[in-house]
């Protein structure tokens, strides 16, 4: 079951080339609709937005998610830059590579700051910021105890090994990820995605890449509040791992925002709730020009 939906999930996108670096690409909805590019995380690729990127597509908005260098059906040069600035920039080069002038960004986990790197070098292409489930104030940050282990040589590999047994990361996606509404087999699909052919081993260099630097904050604040264009928040507060009441208000006050759109998901809340976030970024993009 597990290796058709990963064909499947294959065939509905396609690779291209950005910064020197293979990757894959879904792109769907209208030509002429106005671009989302839509920002992973981790332990996620582009797959996580395979229920949303429909959504979008069906209000009219051209929606397209890329799998970061290391992750998914992207390259994982044992060279690159797996930090966010170089996550970042590789991000812009993608968006040149796909033709995109001016676009609105959703972001999630660990692609916030991706995202924001982009943004915040970028603001007059951005037309619209729709985060997700993000981390923004980074100098306080603290990865959730699931993933701290990555973190650290000789633990992490251990982690990462316990974590390819698919009872394990069934349990733990379960618990922090995603409701039983999302099948098991689909969850499944994490697994090899995020290992690709490396075992893993870049992704163990993204999560021990972390910016968490009172210069990044700062430049992260600068990608969502006085910007050019529109921002809103969007959590899944269900989340144990990125809570609503810790680092969802927190977004919310950066951003100097006096509300936010709140789901019934956890951490990966465009499993549960991709109609929502569609709503909800379809709405702010009728705002924007």
């Amino acid at each position: 079951m597990t290796a058709s939906l990963l064909e499947r999930h294959r065939a509905s996108g396609r690779s291209f080339r950005a910064g020197g670096i293979g990757s894959f690409v879904l792109d769907q909805g209208p030509p002429d609709g106005q671009p989302v590019v839509c920002v992973h995380g981790v332990p996620a690729s582009a797959y996580l937005y395979r229920k949303v990127l429909p959504a979008l597509a069906a209000r009219g908005l051209r929606g397209i998610a890329v799998d970061l260098p290391g992750l998914g059906f992207a390259e994982r040069p044992a060279d690159a830059d797996y930090t966010w600035a170089g996550l970042g920039r590789w991000l812009g080069s993608a968006v040149d590579a796909l033709e995109l002038d001016r676009f609105h960004l959703v972001v999630h986990d660990i692609g916030g700051p991706i995202g924001f790197e982009v943004a915040a070098a970028h603001p007059h292409r951005v037309r619209s910021l729709t985060v997700l489930n993000s981390p923004l104030a980074v100098e306080t940050f603290h990865r959730p105890w699931m993933m701290e282990p990555f973190a650290h040589r000789v633990v992490g590999e251990a982690w990462l090994k316990s974590s390819r047994l698919p009872g394990i990361f069934l349990t733990l996606m379960r618990y922090i990820g995603v409701t039983r509404r999302v099948p098991s087999a689909e969850i499944a699909c994490y697994i090899p995605l995020l290992l690709g052919d490396d075992g893993g081993r870049a992704f163990l260099k993204i999560m021990r890449g972390f910016e968490l630097t009172a210069a990044k904050q700062r430049l992260y604040l600068s990608a969502v509040r006085d910007t050019p264009y529109p921002v809103q928040i969007v959590w899944g507060m269900r989340d144990r791992g990125l809570t609503w009441r810790r680092y969802g208000v927190q977004a919310q006050l950066a951003a100097g925002l006096d509300h936010a759109v709140l789901l019934p998901g956890k951490h990966f809340v465009q499993e549960d709730c991709p109609d929502e976030i569609a709503d909800a970024v379809h709405q702010l993009v009728s705002t924007t020009r």
